[in-house]
């Protein structure tokens, strides 16, 4: 992966909406911020887009589609809790994404494959959010 695509991810800001109104910042590294915490509880969780495949811009009515598709995947599973988020680059990169509280890393790695991802965010609990790469 390229280096500067890769600080990119680094500095971004991967936003969640909170029910209640505004939103919390989740942060490559850092602990999931208090206000994420009773919902992920004790459980896996990830923070995922279907957005421009291989970070290779494609047209809005292409993304929209494929993000739909992967909702639809994800209410799939009744189990997962789906949260509206997105990914917020310092450069003016944004992509709709998802917050998924109960997803196992190893379903959010099909997801990368599926949908062509170079990287999402995983955790746990209260813990601090990890970049995974394809």
């Amino acid at each position: 992966m390229d280096e500067e695509l890769l600080k990119a991810y680094c500095r971004s800001a991967y936003r969640v909406r909170l029910r209640t109104g505004g939103t919390a910042i989740i942060r490559i590294g850092e602990p999931l911020p208090v206000a994420l915490r009773e919902l992920a509880n004790n459980r896996d969780w990830g923070f995922f887009t279907a957005w421009n495949p291989r970070s290779r811009p494609q047209s809005p009515a292409t993304n929209r589609a494929t993000q739909r598709r992967l909702l639809a995947d994800l209410r799939a599973d009744a189990s997962l809790d789906i949260h509206p988020a997105l990914g917020k680059g310092t450069d003016g990169w944004r992509e709709p994404s998802f917050w998924i509280v109960g997803i196992a890393p190893d379903a959010l790695e099909r997801l990368g494959d599926r949908y062509g991802q170079n990287a999402w965010l995983v955790g746990h609990g209260a813990g601090a959010a990890e970049l995974r790469l394809r």
